[in-house]
């Protein structure tokens, strides 16, 4: 098989994967209405996804600047295509039509959005329709293509078109924008603040020499210039002669205490209500940041606690999905097959990707710095 050929199948997975993580996993849907949900949105959310997966792989970005084009793409998805983030009634006419009032509590003056919402809108983007998705399809690869590009420059202009038709679709469709169109100081906001946390991914993006697209094959070299694709937690910033002695690091987590960590910081952050509750989710996520971002520079470090750093939000989520109710009025038996079908999609995927890493050798790319 070629090696297009073989990009064909992730990034087919990613297209499909994204849409239904971002709206079914929490339980948003019944059974009967994931395919529909999976194959309208695939186009905006799938598109999205290749998009950044792609562009950090080209550029070699790390885990850090993936997030930041996550939450971009969030501010763009809720902030200009839907317009969730500005429309008080965008939950009007759903079963989440009281959350409204728990939004309102939080209005940002000015600015005319409630913080809450914003806070749950962005981290869902981030952790369920971005990272999520990509860290579960790379799992199930082998090293030498997990940090490759999927799509040359023709599928990259295909996926660029399908993401801006989907979006344009939901944009003008009454079920999306919901004829709401948001002021222009607010669409100004949300395109500024979009642009910012792109610049900031790209910013601190490697030179181009240190860019790899495939783990390199050993060889014998002095700790200053390890692979590029997984510098030492020392050697990356602060080289040494061969002969020096090397500080002792500690190990990196089991990964399972990895995957708690970002799981109880998804969990925590709707806790408590109002304005104490957004600053208990943003300090629960700058915790977990601050932790990823020290164990990930330790040795040991692999593809596995990547796994279980991006699919704990999901387990979460599909937990959650036997309290929440679906968008539209459903039975409760519906309501409940949805739930188990999402308990068992998700355990498979993790489960899935899991077992593709029992191989001994599973690097990843560079400490999450």
């Amino acid at each position: 098989m070629t090696a297009k050929r073989r990009s064909l199948p992730p990034a087919i997975a990613l297209l499909l994967l994204a849409p239904w993580a971002a709206e079914c996993s929490w339980g948003g849907f019944t059974l009967a209405g994931m395919p529909f949900v999976v194959l309208v949105l695939a186009p905006m959310y799938g598109g999205a996804a290749l998009l950044i997966r792609e562009t950090a792989r080209r550029f070699g970005l790390r885990w850090p600047g993936i997030v930041a084009l996550a939450a971009a793409f969030g501010v763009v998805q809720a902030g200009l295509v839907d317009q969730s983030l500005f429309n008080p009634g965008f939950l009007a006419d759903t079963e989440f039509a009281d959350t409204q009032r728990v939004a309102e509590a939080t209005m940002v003056p000015g600015l005319g959005f409630s913080a809450r919402q914003a806070v749950d809108y962005l981290g869902n983007h981030v952790a369920l329709s971005i990272c999520g998705p990509i860290a579960l399809v790379e799992s199930c690869l082998g090293a030498d293509r997990r940090l490759r590009p999927w799509l040359g420059r023709p599928g990259l202009v295909v996926v660029a078109l399908l993401w801006l038709g989907g979006s344009l679709l939901v944009f003008a469709d009454d079920g999306g924008r919901k004829n709401f169109l948001a002021a222009p100081g607010q669409l100004a906001f949300a395109a500024t603040v979009a642009l910012a946390l792109i610049a900031a991914a790209l910013r601190h993006r490697p030179r181009p020499a240190a860019v790899a697209t495939a783990p390199a094959p050993p060889r014998p070299a002095p700790a200053a210039t390890a692979a590029p694709h997984r510098p030492g937690p020392l050697t990356s910033h602060t080289p040494t002669a061969p002969d020096q002695p090397q500080p002792v690091s500690s190990p990196a987590p089991r990964p399972v205490r990895v995957g708690l960590v970002v799981a109880v910081a998804y969990a925590g952050a709707g806790l408590l209500p109002a304005w104490p509750g957004i600053g208990l989710a943003l300090g629960l996520a700058a915790v977990a940041a601050v932790l990823l971002v020290r164990w990930s520079r330790r040795p040991g470090w692999g593809q596995r606690h990547v796994l279980a750093a991006a699919s704990a939000s999901l387990l979460v989520a599909a937990a959650y999905a036997y309290g929440v109710p679906t968008y539209a009025p459903a039975t409760p038996a519906a309501a409940l097959v949805g739930d188990v079908a999402i308990s068992v999609i998700v355990l498979a995927l993790i489960g899935g990707a899991a077992w593709r890493l029992r191989a001994p050798s599973s690097p990843v790319h560079a400490p999450a710095r």
